[in-house]
């Protein structure tokens, strides 16, 4: 494609200079039903009705394209943009591009689980430089949803429960898919999602109502979002659900007054898929053009793909329902984002670019380190982990062990095809002249298809007999006891997790445990390796199985990370994003709760439940190492400080174990009164920090009014108390290390 073949270019975008005078330009050369058309994201595939994008494009009816992944034919609708529609404006192609384009990294929760920031700003400017290459202008990501329910199937694509932790995540994620300079040929324009309060639906059902009050909205979910708005993120996505019984996509107080006017967002706000049509489904709207209205006046700039703006808001301006400065309010940021990414000069993809960036192998190399600092250690009883090297008769069992679909994991770009190294084949690679026997035993499924899967019917299996179920079963039990040492991966499947994969259950599906009791019934030393995109509860593996290795979803080169670290070439050090819940019955399940009037402590009340713990399986932070640390000597630099001061926390972090490792240092606080009762714990600092046996190191973190203050449903506002606070310093939310200090008015 001649990348100075744009005929319509010239015309459209006159030389002033700077951004704003050739968007406002533009602007005023522009019909309504251009603007209108800039207003629209539509659809490249073949599978919705309506309009063929070509014709609208060509009248200059479309800003966006998405679902399509195809750099020949972004080439093609771009000409029909840039050549044929009225002024030549360049369409923007977008795709969700979560945790990979090509190369896959660890899905985001498990990126989180590395307590590095840094592993997901490299992920994601690996994953930007390959879809830039493709051609795909701006990703749906980073998904910055807080989730404190791990039914919610799309808990997979946050960063867990934390705000605190939550916000690092997406502040580095923005940083990394768009770099410092939208400009950038090898960067990505992202969108923080879902705005907002996604992650809370009721019961963890996807889609289902939110209800939030306005200090839990603030404290909680908001961080992520305000982080990302800081970090310079180009867009933000509506949520489908009501929140407060106001759908989020027609929620005026989200989308202006929050983010515009408060913080100050200057970007654009799409919806998510068919979201503007579906506030008549939900009740909000009367019908499409009500609906077209009401999310343009509650300042939703692009519709995707529901086809509302299309089709009702050219007579909503004719008729004076909406004015032509309304629509230009709502054009601007998206001819802004345009003119910033330079595609009215550089419009086109060079086609032969992609095949030479994503066989780099620095991105291989990059997946692989991002999944071995991903992985968190749940349990390593009798120190079995790591294994030796020199075994010579290993069985590998479970129905995940070689499957590059669980080991990519969910939210795949559209049209992608697995390529991951599974861990049996990690495991082979690794010992190479051994005897690696595998069974999968009984297949998993889902009891209640997804939709996606219905997208994909000529992929489909034969569900197994149950008959043939049994044998697989008796195989693999057989094909184990043949072996010195048995490494069972168990977990979920990719369609299991994301999008459209709420569960009301978070044991283990279909079979696996009962082949886990089953396998470690033989005697014979049992390590057990999870796939998968939530917390699951585990609780005989917990009791009964000596090693338990946490490894999610890993990603491109997930089996050999998994190996990597099961035979001691890395030392894991992740830790836990989220708890562990011991059943799914107990979800929501999170550290960061108020105080009851009687706690779980008291000899009164040691559990919520008659019948269970409440407490959770493995706490939020936790995560184990083939070494040991101490953390000790916490110091304040005051006892006593005025509001508005800073105090200085250190602690030493020492290596007292044989080998070298990484240990997470966490600090939480808590507020022991004031307006509002404050949770029990918060996380407010942490650092990874690497150390060789017996070294030392010490840790600084600061207590400042970022981190002491809160918004008060007393006081309906931010605030920072007179109070006394407690201070702990550890390796995860039940860390014992503690000081205190008061802040005085």
């Amino acid at each position: 494609m001649n990348t100075m073949d744009k005929t319509g270019i010239g015309a459209a975008v006159p030389p002033e200079t700077g951004v704003a005078g050739r968007v406002a330009a533009l602007l005023a050369r522009m019909s309504l039903a251009e603007k209108v058309g800039q207003l629209a994201q539509i659809s490249g595939a073949d599978f919705m009705p309506g309009p063929k994008a070509e014709e609208l494009i060509r009248k200059g009816g479309a800003g966006s394209v998405l679902w399509l992944n195809d750099t020949r034919r972004f080439n093609e609708l771009q000409k029909i943009a840039v050549e044929e529609s009225p002024l030549g404006i360049p369409l923007l192609f977008a795709l969700d591009v979560i945790h990979g384009y090509r190369t896959i990294f660890p899905a985001p929760l498990a990126m989180a689980a590395s307590w590095d920031p840094a592993v997901a700003e490299e992920a994601q400017a690996v994953a930007a430089k390959e879809a830039r290459a493709a051609g795909i202008h701006w990703t749906f990501g980073p998904m910055v949803d807080i989730a404190r329910d791990a039914r919610w199937g799309r808990v997979v694509e946050g960063a867990g429960e934390d705000p605190y932790l939550g916000a690092a995540m997406a502040a580095a994620q923005v940083r990394g898919f768009q770099g410092t300079d939208l400009a950038d040929p090898e960067r990505v324009a992202a969108c923080a999602k879902h705005f907002a309060g996604y992650g809370a639906a009721d019961g963890g059902r996807d889609y289902d109502p939110v209800y939030l009050p306005e200090a839990h909205l603030r404290n909680v979910y908001f961080p992520p979002f305000q982080a990302a708005v800081e970090a310079g993120v180009s867009t933000f996505m509506s949520a489908y659900m009501d929140l407060n019984n106001v759908p989020a996509t027609g929620n005026r107080w989200l989308l202006r007054d929050v983010l515009r006017e408060e913080w100050g967002f200057e970007g654009f706000v799409v919806s998510d898929a068919l979201a503007v049509g579906n506030l008549v489904i939900q009740g909000y709207a009367r019908d499409k053009r009500d609906a077209a209205r009401r999310a343009l006046e509650a300042g939703l700039n692009m519709d995707m793909a529901s086809g509302a703006y299309l089709e009702n808001l050219v007579d909503l301006v004719q008729d004076g329902t909406l004015s032509m400065d309304q629509l230009d309010e709502m054009v601007r940021p998206i001819l802004t984002l345009k003119v910033r990414m330079g595609l009215f000069e550089h419009p086109y993809t060079d086609e032969t670019r992609l095949e030479k960036v994503v066989a780099l192998p620095e991105h291989r190399e990059a997946a692989r380190r991002a999944a071995q600092r991903s992985m968190v250690l749940l349990r390593n009883e009798g120190g079995i982990l790591p294994l030796s090297k020199d075994l010579e008769n290993v069985a590998v069992i479970g129905p995940l062990a070689d499957s590059m679909e669980a080991t990519e994991g969910s939210w795949m770009v559209f049209g992608h095809e697995p390529a991951a190294v599974t861990v049996l084949q990690g495991i082979r690679a690794k010992l190479p002249g051994a005897k690696i026997a595998y069974a999968p035993g009984p297949e998993i499924r889902r009891d209640i298809p997804s939709p996606f899967d219905e997208m994909h019917a000529g992929t489909k299996k034969p569900v197994q007999t149950p008959e043939a179920a049994e044998e697989a079963f008796r195989t693999a039990v057989e094909t184990a006891r043949g072996a010195d040492l048995v490494i069972m991966v168990l977990g979920e499947n990719a369609n299991m997790a994301g999008e459209f994969a709420s569960r009301g259950s978070l044991d283990l599906p279909g079979q696996q445990e009962a082949l886990l009791k089953a396998v470690s019934a033989l005697g014979k030393p049992v390590a057990l390796v999870l796939l998968n995109g939530r917390p699951l509860s585990i609780n005989w593996a917990a009791a009964h199985v000596p090693a338990i290795l946490e490894a999610w979803e890993p990603g491109t080169e997930g089996g050999h990370a998994v190996a990597d670290i099961l035979f001691g070439d890395v030392n894991p050090g992740g830790k836990l994003p989220v708890c562990f819940p011991r059943s799914g019955s107990h979800a929501p399940l999170y550290y960061a709760r108020t105080l009851t009037h009687a706690p779980e402590t008291s000899p009164m009340y040691r559990s919520r439940y008659w019948d269970s713990p409440t407490t959770p399986l493995y706490p939020f932070g936790f995560g184990l190492s083939y070494t040991t640390f101490a953390i000790a000597d916490l110091n304040l630099s005051a006892q006593q400080v005025q509001v508005g001061d800073t105090v200085t926390v250190t602690a030493s972090v020492t290596n007292t174990g044989q080998v070298a490792g990484d240990e997470v240092v966490q600090l939480y606080i808590h507020q022991r009164w004031g307006s509002d009762s404050r949770p029990m714990r918060e996380l407010k600092g942490f650092e990874r920090v690497t150390l060789q046996p017996g070294e030392t190191k010490t840790v600084v973190f600061h207590l400042g009014p970022d981190e002491l203050k809160y918004w008060s449903t007393q006081a309906n506002g931010w605030i920072q108390e007179a109070a006394a606070f407690d201070v702990w310093v550890g390796a995860d939310a039940l860390a014992t290390l503690h000081a205190e200090f008061e802040v005085v008015g």
